[in-house]
């Protein structure tokens, strides 16, 4: 980009026509090189983060996009508010070229694309209060709203949902949903025209996370702003964003509006993500219709990502014509307007349950086997005999308590004539004893009549 090039910026009172092209993404791609070697090191390789994304967000839409963790869904973001230089590619904003546009071009209109980070802890200056966290983009930028910066940030703050009275308050002192209010609130100062929410509800309670979302909902409605929503949670994405984006390894591999991609998604892996989405509130008969697929393995190196197709690793579809060429992102057969899709041999448009389900976890399958196996059934022959056996039994039960009881009486009775007897030997001894004591006084007697 040549050095005397400038950016126009729209004038805060324009806004942008609903439904005009206002970021087109095209082929961006961001290498992040490796370096080894001792003591000269040398490049060895590079981490294929995002490897010829292509996308399209219109003004005042919600463009949603999902993926596995480490699928390039954040490093996306970052190319395209211009925090990482990209690789190769092209990004346009309202049909200006910003792709390798320096700070000093890109700053008329460096306040229409802003950014919610995805972590509320870290994004937040713990040294200064809330009212200068706010503050800041505006004086960097020069502007000067009416009643002056301090009641805006108060503004601001009160649209977000947070006391003005929190002006002088430092980020430590606000739990972590307020802490991401904080951030819309600092992202929406300059009024954009796009803002690229990078999973901002991913650090968030359940609770906290509809919160935030409403009031992302509420803002976009409101002020117009078009939002570039990153996320891997789908049902929030589905509740916020109108289109949806696919990422699988750095690339896209399906794009559409929101009923197509989750009620007739084509790529293999869009039915694999959307199958592995747990649904509390489902009946049995709801959870039975569902289609089931369980993938094996983890996601390919992004250093050494495989030819071709890049899922075609993991999936159950896969032929040779899937290493050898990458399919294009085109809207194929069955597919609507806008619906495109990258996959030599797409799935049918449904979700409903297949004949058999596909489970490539061989770990899996035979835990399931194991925990599936029925009790062999028995014969009529098998049953009498058992019945037979359990009347033995109870037979030999009872004959062995019968023995058990006569050897107690007989026991008793024994103890019985044994402790007669030790009574009769006692008396017998007693009256010997006492005939012993009365000889012995008759002869004393005599001795003494002497």
């Amino acid at each position: 980009m040549s050095e005397n090039l400038t950016l126009e910026k729209s004038e805060p009172a324009e806004t942008v026509p609903t439904g005009e092209k206002l970021l087109e993404v095209s082929g961006l791609t961001k290498h992040f090189p490796i370096y080894g070697g001792f003591p000269i090191k040398r490049r060895v390789g590079a981490v294929q983060a995002v490897d010829g994304v292509d996308l399209t967000v219109h003004a005042g839409e919600s463009f949603g996009l999902v993926g596995e963790s480490g699928c390039g869904k954040s490093t996306t973001g970052r190319l395209i508010t211009k925090l990482l230089e990209p690789t190769a590619g092209r990004i346009s904003y309202r049909g200006q070229d910003i792709t390798h546009a320096s700070r000093k071009q890109l700053e008329p209109i460096r306040s229409e694309i802003q950014m919610i980070f995805q972590d509320p802890y870290s994004s937040l200056n713990p040294r200064q209060t809330v009212g200068t966290i706010i503050k800041s983009p505006m004086e960097i930028n020069g502007i000067n709203p009416a009643g002056g910066r301090e009641a805006r940030v108060r503004e601001l703050l009160e649209i977000v949902g947070l006391n003005p009275e929190h002006y002088n308050r430092f980020p430590h002192e606000f739990s972590g949903g307020q802490r991401q209010r904080i951030g819309v609130a600092r992202a929406l100062a300059l009024e954009p025209k796009l803002i690229v929410a990078d999973e901002p509800v991913s650090a968030l309670d359940v609770s906290i996370q509809a919160q935030v979302v409403n009031l992302l909902q509420d803002v976009q409605r409101e002020l117009g702003i078009a939002f570039l929503f990153i996320a891997h949670d789908l049902a929030i994405v589905r509740h916020f964003s109108s289109r949806v984006a696919v990422m699988y390894l750095g690339k896209v591999v399906e794009v559409g509006d929101r009923d197509e991609i989750y009620n007739r998604p084509r790529h293999p892996y869009t039915h694999a993500l959307l199958s592995a989405v747990p649904e509390a509130d489902l009946t049995e008969e709801q959870d039975l219709s569902r289609e089931r697929i369980r993938l094996a393995g983890d996601v390919p190196s992004p250093i050494n990502p495989p030819s071709g197709c890049r899922f075609r690793t993991r999936c159950w579809k896969a032929q040779d014509v899937c290493a050898s060429q990458e399919p294009p992102l085109v809207q194929i057969s069955g597919n609507r307007s806008g619906h495109l899709t990258a996959c030599h041999f797409p799935e049918d448009p449904t979700t409903e349950a297949r004949e058999e389900d596909i489970v490539l976890d061989k770990a899996l399958i035979a835990l399931e086997e194991d925990l599936a196996v029925p009790a062999p059934a028995e014969s009529p022959e098998d049953a009498k005999a058992e019945v037979s056996k359990e009347a033995a039994a109870e037979t030999e039960v009872e004959v062995t308590k019968t023995v058990e009881a006569e050897a107690t009486e007989e026991a008793a009775e024994a103890a019985e004539d044994t402790a007669d007897e030790a009574e009769t030997a006692e008396a017998e001894a007693a009256e010997a004893d006492a005939e012993d004591t009365a000889d012995a006084e008759v002869t004393e007697d005599a001795t003494d009549a002497r």
